[in-house]
Parts: C-alpha cells; sequence; structure tokens
C-alpha cells in the first residue's frame, strides 16, 4: 500500500520489483510509453461510455498485481537501463511489425522491450483515444500470444513521462513557483539527441514535440522515436567548423512510407557587420523513401557561434516565430510541427548546450499594441491640454453703478 500523493523513487521502485529477478518465470515484457498517467484509466473509460481503450484484464487475470500511481520520472527514465543492468537478458524490441512473428526461448532469461504508439501532443483527446486503444490491442495480442506459447512472464507497463500534472493551488505564491518549476523540470525527461565525432559532441538536438504530416498520411510523430528509444539512424550526419549536417533516418515511421529521413542545414560564418560568427539554419530536408525531397528554406533560426538557438514554436504555420517556407513543390504537401526545439551545431562544451539565443524579439505583437495604444492616448491627453491652455477668461466686467459697457465688434 502506498500513501495518497505519494511518489515512489527510484530506490523504492528498485525494491518492489526485486521479485521479478528471483522468480522462475525469468521472462519480463516492458510495455513502455510515453505519456501516461493512472487518472487516464477513469478519465478515458467514463468520458467515452463503451469506448473503453482499456479492454485487457492482465491485472484481474494475474496471480499477482502492483500498482504504483505515482513513480519519479527519474526512476521511469532509467528503467529499461536498471533492468538490462539486473540480470543478463536476452533483450528483445518488440513492434507492431513483428509480434505476429515474435518467438521466446524460455530456457533463457528474456527482457522484451515493446514501444507503444506514442500519443500525439496538442490534439483532442479523441485521438489520444484511438492511440491508447490501438495499444491496448498491442498489448493484447504480444500478451496472448505468450500464454499460446506456455511461457511464463511478469508485464510491466508504465510511462517515460506523466500525462497530466496535478497544479496545487492552495499554497502561497512562492511554493507554487517552486513547485511549478520542478514539475516543469521534470517533464523534460529525456536527453537531447547528440551526434559525436570520436569523443567530441558536435551536434546537439532537442524537441519536446517532434512531428510530421504528409498530405497522403497521418500525423508522424517521431518525438518518440528521436529522443526516446533513439531508434534513429544518425550515422550520416556531418560536421565541420563551417557546415554542419543532422541527419535524421527513420524505418518505417507509419503505414505507407518505407523509409523517411530529415536534414538540417546548418552553416557557420563570419559577418563583417557584427564582427563575429553566426551559426544559422539555412534549410531543411525531407527524404521520403529515398526518392521524394522536400526542401524548406528557414527563416530567423540564427545565434552567434558560441550559443545554441531555442525556439518555442517552429514549423510550417504562418503563426509560428520561426517558419519553414516550401522551396519547392514537393515540400507543398508536408506540414512540420516542432515545440520548444533547442539546437546547436558548433561549438559545443562539455556536451551541454550553450547558452541558448531565443527566436522571442524585443518587440512582440502584443508590445507593439500596447505602445500604439499608449501614443494614442497620450496625443489626445496631450491635444486636451493644449486645448485647456488656450482658454481666456474676460478682462472686462459691468459697473452697475456706472454706464452700460459697450464692446465694439472689433474687439
Amino acid at each position: 500500500a502506498t500513501h495518497e500523493g505519494h511518489i515512489v523513487s527510484a530506490q523504492e521502485l528498485m525494491e518492489f520489483l526485486q521479485p521479478l529477478f528471483t522468480q522462475n518465470s525469468r521472462n519480463l515484457v516492458l510495455f513502455l510509453q510515453d505519456r501516461l498517467s493512472i487518472d487516464d484509466f477513469t478519465y478515458f473509460s467514463e468520458s467515452y461510455g463503451n469506448k473503453n481503450p482499456f479492454q485487457n484484464e492482465i491485472l484481474q487475470s494475474s496471480p499477482s498485481s502492483l500498482v504504483l500511481p505515482a513513480v519519479d520520472c527519474k526512476a521511469t527514465k532509467y528503467l529499461l537501463s536498471v533492468l538490462q543492468e539486473s540480470r543478463d537478458w536476452r533483450l528483445t524490441h518488440v513492434t507492431n511489425l513483428n509480434v505476429s512473428h515474435l518467438e521466446v526461448n524460455a530456457s533463457n532469461p528474456n527482457l522484451l522491450v515493446v514501444q507503444l504508439q506514442p500519443l500525439a501532443s496538442g490534439l483532442k483527446d479523441i485521438f489520444t483515444l484511438e492511440a491508447i486503444a490501438e495499444n491496448d490491442k498491442m498489448i493484447g495480442r504480444v500478451t496472448m500470444d505468450l500464454q499460446e506459447q506456455g511461457v511464463h512472464f511478469s508485464v510491466i507497463y508504465t510511462a517515460v513521462r506523466p500525462s497530466r500534472i496535478s497544479r496545487r493551488t492552495d499554497v502561497v505564491t512562492e511554493l507554487r513557483r517552486q513547485l511549478m518549476a520542478a514539475e516543469e523540470e521534470d517533464s523534460l525527461s529525456y536527453p537531447p539527441l547528440n551526434v559525436t565525432t570520436g569523443n567530441h559532441t558536435c551536434i546537439l538536438f532537442y524537441a519536446s514535440n517532434f512531428s510530421l504530416k504528409a498530405s497522403s498520411s497521418a500525423l508522424i510523430d517521431l518525438t518518440n522515436a528521436t529522443f526516446v528509444t533513439q531508434n534513429v539512424d544518425i550515422s550520416a550526419s556531418e560536421c565541420s567548423d563551417s557546415n554542419t549536417t543532422l541527419s535524421l533516418k527513420y524505418t518505417k515511421p507509419v503505414n505507407g512510407i518505407s523509409s523517411l529521413e530529415i536534414r538540417f542545414l546548418m552553416n557557420n560564418k563570419f559577418y563583417e557587420g557584427s564582427a563575429r560568427k553566426w551559426s544559422t539554419l539555412d534549410s531543411v530536408e525531407i527524404v521520403q523513401d529515398g526518392e521524394k525531397l522536400a526542401k524548406f528554406n528557414v527563416s530567423a533560426i540564427s545565434a552567434p557561434a558560441e550559443y545554441s538557438f531555442h525556439c518555442q514554436l517552429v514549423g510550417t504555420s504562418n503563426l509560428y516565430p520561426a517558419r519553414l517556407v516550401p522551396s519547392n513543390d514537393e515540400a507543398k504537401n508536408w506540414d512540420v510541427f516542432i515545440s520548444k526545439l533547442q539546437i546547436q551545431g558548433f561549438n559545443i562544451i562539455n556536451n551541454q548546450f550553450s547558452y541558448a539565443s531565443d527566436c522571442t524579439g524585443f518587440f512582440t505583437p502584443a508590445i507593439w499594441m500596447g505602445l500604439v495604444t499608449s501614443i494614442i492616448l497620450l496625443w489626445i491627453l496631450t491635444y486636451g491640454i493644449h486645448m485647456i491652455m488656450q482658454l481666456t477668461t474676460n478682462n472686462r466686467f459691468d459697473d452697475p453703478k456706472g454706464p452700460a459697457l459697450s464692446v465694439p465688434q472689433t474687439e
């Protein structure tokens, strides 16, 4: 039993999982999702009536079970590596393509890692519901296949980070700010992608959401494959003092696309006007199935050569501060969505991002609107004061004891 509100630490989690390493089954299945919280089980089942995406009754059919409502993000982040080090497992990665050909040799300890479909961020609940339903079907196929083979196994269903973060409102302002900062730090539960040449890191790349959408296919969320499982080929990346190319190659990222390569072409050049070197992201290329090339010109992505570049929103939308502008007809068929982008291709020290140059300018539309409104109000005030200063009083008054005051028209 765990206390309400208690977050299980990494050490406590290993103590809970210790029986898995000593039992006779010696087979462990890890279902890993990108985002999941304990509230999702009740939220989606209650909100959508009979459309309950969690149809598998693994907990009910299992002779023993353990539910941990809240686990530290750092514990789940390194769970796979800790499991690999805990025992001499035979590691097998299971995808939606090879699940039908799953074969397990029960004579040796097996660790099956099933990477579930990521939940697209920023979309409506109905899309999340469909993704969870597909993941639930895959869980059912894997467990049913193992049961048909007569293999005894244990299951861990978890996620890299929570999908819901509770905000406490009954605390003082200072404490609330500290809690929100800590939660935001925990939500960034995966490190940036790094490209190395020898022992030197030459490219760092990070994004909280990295998604594409082609006109002929559904949304392709590459966040999980790029940063969490790192199921991406970066061998074609190139680094030099003047030009750097980050190449990301994916195999069957979605049905209908056999291969996908995304290239970020960066340049490091000396500019006489500023008397210093600047690194710029000149273009982004998308190569589908090795043939179709979509090229985008990039606007407003530059930073001093010693800095990294950061932007909250980067993509093909006109509303984003940093835009990817299609430069050929093939590029018009693609939509790119990147949130919280940070990239650095030159002068990386200690394998960490340098100080970030943000894409947000000094004058945002809200600031311009405030300035224009203030100028208009100031002009009205100045005009009013000027008109008041032009008012004059009478310098002649009528004396009742004397003759009537006569003011000629010329005065």
